[in-house]
């Protein structure tokens, strides 16, 4: 079934774009800095930006600074690629009204994690996301599965069903690893326009084959060029070019998993010159062997001297 929205415009790499902020404890958003960081991710090939996803640190921010933030990167993407905004909060209301918020600023699609901390009924979770949907009806919405974050996942059967009966939740990003779900993912979703992204950085090679159109990578923050290399290469039909990349990858991408979720992101990032600040408290930067294991493993790929 065809949809009035623009699925065709969600694939390829999508980055949850790094927040810079003036300081660690007050956590100030430095918007000029996070310009900067718009540019140049598009500049080295994303093809979108999710403005607070995870690692963009949502949960450390009011809506306020997040709807200044996002209104400065729409203005700065100025539509070279489509820009997501996240919302993650677990009451409805606040969730509804941060949606509607986010719409009024011509965002592309607005992406909706499931509550986390709580574990909703999965009657509880359809009425949550349709209540979100329902009130941004010319919007395109992503659900948001993160199992490792939220504490569950939603059954596949509930989100087919959210799927089918809401025209415009267009979407998932899939960050539970699992290829076997992913790909239940599409098979139950096949009959209507319905985009979904891979929500691990390790598995995008794996995702494509499976017919993922895409995925949101954190490390495209640092190496858009090697990221959005396993999709350009995968489209282009070098399945060969596009799996060195994702095996390049791996190994840079699984030394975070011993930092602090997610101050490894910034930590590269500063590692490689970007000036990305620090994360905001109460997460703290990598140090003594964690560091030095993401130092080793970005030498080894090329990135550090």
């Amino acid at each position: 079934m065809a949809s009035k929205f623009d699925v065709e415009r969600l694939k390829g790499i999508v980055v949850p774009i790094i927040t810079p902020v003036t300081d660690a404890y007050d956590g100030k958003i430095d918007i000029a800095r996070l310009c900067d960081q718009v540019d140049y991710v598009i500049e080295h090939g994303v093809d979108g930006i999710l403005a607070f996803g995870s690692n963009s640190e949502f949960y450390m921010f009011d809506d306020d600074e997040m709807i200044e933030a996002t209104r400065a990167i729409v203005e700065r993407a100025a539509g070279r690629v489509p820009v997501f905004f996240g919302v993650g909060h677990i009451r409805t209301s606040k969730a509804v009204a941060l949606a509607k918020r986010a719409a009024e600023l011509n965002v592309d699609a607005v992406s909706v994690l499931t509550p986390m901390f709580i574990h909703p009924t999965e009657e509880a979770n359809y009425h949550h996301f349709k209540a979100v949907a329902d009130a941004i009806p010319d919007t395109m919405v992503l659900i948001y599965s993160n199992p490792g974050r939220a504490g569950y996942a939603m059954t596949r059967n509930t989100i087919s069903r959210i799927a089918h009966d809401c025209e415009n939740i267009v979407g998932i990003k899939d960050s539970s690893g699992d290829i076997t779900n992913l790909q239940e993912l599409i098979r139950l979703t096949d009959d209507i326009d319905f985009a979904v992204f891979a929500g691990k950085d390790t598995v995008v090679f794996p995702a494509l084959c499976c017919g993922a159109v895409g995925a949101v990578c954190s490390t495209s923050n640092m190496y858009p060029e090697l990221v959005c290399g396993i999709y350009d290469k995968f489209v282009e039909g070098d399945y060969k070019g596009a799996l060195e990349n994702q095996t390049k990858l791996n190994p840079i991408r699984l030394s975070q998993d011993a930092a602090s979720f997610p101050a490894a992101t910034k930590d590269m990032a500063n590692l490689m010159g970007m000036n990305a600040g620090p994360s905001v408290l109460p997460t703290e930067p990598a140090d003594g062997a964690v560091l030095e294991g993401m130092k080793a493993a970005m030498r080894a790929g090329g990135y550090l001297d």
